[in-house]
């Protein structure tokens, strides 16, 4: 694996998905590596999130990850067994022996509850052995409830359930000091002595059964167990969970941080449980979005920062000069094979890795079937197209960029679903149809394109889309070189189609430049084929 990524997200639940569709929809590299053992697997409901009430909590995970895949992100199955930080960013271990490389870690890995040690208990957890009247009170609203007292909360919690029933019992169990007024002028029965087991029939809940061996009828426990963070893999980077108190009792534990979730060693985040053991599911989701943000914003002032500095210092990009040199000559830039090989190999890598954005646009709800990535550079679109189910074959002049995408493919496990291939798009006539042609950026010179993207249009298969998106040529800003010669409207694409197709879009997308200030302006073909 060995991968580097904007952020790395550890915990896939609703905190941790929620950052990464944050930062992926700001177009940040991320990976979310979850081990699969969500705190609420056993509910078989989710509540209080509005607009998803009642939905099952895989269901929702479901959902979020497919909302990441559409804007690019990943997730693996996987356990993260350290993270370690460095000069540029952090090193993430994980179970299999792999690695992954982050300029920034957000950690939503939530809590372990510890469950007393009662027979029976730990697997009605969730189900009808419960501790959060917000989560689970409806369903059992009128039921006989039962609170098994372990601890400070005893008193609050009954109370609480008395709102939903009027049929409460209190069990002192192990924690028998507590102010039994409320209770009583409330109606809440005190059973004394040890709980020793819960007792189930057809997989319900029907008794607590004490030492004494009596049994007291209840259809639901409520217990109000301890939670501890899950954090111990981040005690070689200083971190150390705190204890959260109520009324002096240590209740559980949390990972301390702002209230964005930063911690104290720069460039980690928390979110959700991690560090609020009170959060509910959408108050998770909601401190992931606030974290993904932070992250997203703290990466925008470094980027800032070194641009500034970048543009302080006189020549100091080769292909800059070579642009400057050949605009003065009044010669075409240098994007021939032999100058993109030379580009390409003086660097270890040239783009960022992510799909482009109109892509993700235009083909995330489409089904996937055979695509073309006409100029695909090293690979980025031709991997997000096959992670998301496509067959894809993948041109480009460069044999650098070829060999890159190809070792990417191996890497992700995408291999089987890319064909790779290195020729001259001025020159080379697919042999096949596609669902879907795309090419972004083609920098062709006018005298070679027209021809060039009309054989693309014509290996468009009927009802498959055509994708064409170029650098506005009245788009100029600091960074983007003047190319005339290499520029072209969607509407000059447009005019070449034929009356073959049913509809044809041509327009200007602004969109945010990889600074994550700057806006530039893409235009953008989108044409169907009947």
């Amino acid at each position: 694996m060995d991968e580097k990524y904007d952020v790395v997200v550890v915990g896939g639940g609703a905190a941790g998905l929620s950052g990464a569709v944050a930062l992926a929809r700001s177009r940040r590299s991320v990976l979310v590596v979850d081990s699969g053992e969500p705190r609420n697997a056993p509910a078989g409901h989710v509540h209080n999130y509005l607009g998803r009430e009642s939905t099952p909590p895989a269901e929702l995970l479901s959902l979020g990850r497919a909302e990441l895949a559409g804007y690019g992100g990943e997730v693996l199955a996987q356990t993260v067994t350290s993270i370690a930080k460095g000069d540029n960013g952090f090193e993430v271990s994980l179970a299999d022996g792999r690695r992954a490389h982050a300029r920034r870690v957000l950690v939503a890995t939530g809590l372990v509850d510890e469950l007393p040690e009662v027979a029976g208990l730990a697997a009605r957890w969730g189900r009808d052995v419960l501790h959060c009247p917000y989560c689970h009170g409806w369903e059992v609203r009128d039921r006989a409830i039962g609170v098994l007292s372990t601890g400070p909360m005893t008193v609050h919690q009954a109370l609480m359930w008395r709102q939903l029933s009027d049929d409460v019992v209190v069990f002192r169990h192990t924690h028998a000091d507590f102010d039994e007024a409320p209770l009583l002028a409330r109606g809440i029965r005190i059973v004394d002595g040890v709980v020793a087991a819960v007792e189930a029939e057809g997989d319900q809940l029907t008794g607590v059964r004490l030492e004494s061996g009596e049994v007291v009828a209840r259809e639901a426990l409520a217990v109000a167990a301890p939670a501890r963070t899950r954090a111990d893999f981040l005690a070689p980077l200083g971190i150390e969970p705190e204890p959260v108190e109520f009324n002096g009792f240590v209740i559980g534990t949390r990972v301390p941080a702002d209230a964005t979730g930063r911690t104290a060693v720069p460039g980690l985040w928390v979110a959700g449980n991690v560090t609020d053991m009170r959060a509910q599911v959408v108050v998770s989701a909601a401190a992931g979005l606030t974290a993904g943000a932070a992250i997203n914003g703290d990466l925008v002032e470094e980027e800032a920062a070194e641009a500034v500095r970048l543009r302080e210092m006189p020549f100091s990009h080769e292909m800059e000069r070579e642009v400057a040199r050949a605009n003065e000559q009044h010669a075409a830039p240098p994007f021939d094979r032999a100058s993109w090989e030379e580009r390409y190999r003086s660097r270890d890598e040239i783009w960022s890795g992510r799909p482009n954005d109109q892509l993700v646009t235009e083909a995330r709800d489409l089904k996937p079937g055979h695509a073309l990535d006409a100029g695909c550079g090293e690979g980025g679109d031709a991997l997000w197209l096959a992670q998301q189910g496509w067959r894809v074959t993948a041109v480009d002049f460069s044999a650098t960029a070829i060999e890159r995408g190809r070792a990417q493919a191996a890497k992700l496990g995408v291999a089987d679903r890319i064909t790779w291939l290195a020729a001259d798009l001025s020159e080379w006539v697919p042999e096949s149809k596609f669902d879907l042609v795309t090419s972004h950026f083609l920098h062709i010179p006018s005298a070679a394109r027209t021809a060039a993207f009309a054989r693309l249009a014509d290996a468009v298969a009927p009802g498959g889309t055509l994708l064409v998106v170029g650098h506005d040529p009245a788009d100029h800003h600091a960074g983007r070189p003047h190319m005339p010669d290499m520029m072209f409207t969607a509407e000059e694409v447009a005019e070449t189609l034929d009356q073959s197709w049913d509809s044809v879009a041509a327009e200007v997308r602004e969109r945010a430049a990889a600074d994550g200030e700057t806006v530039v302006r893409d235009t953008v073909l989108v044409a169907r084929k009947r």
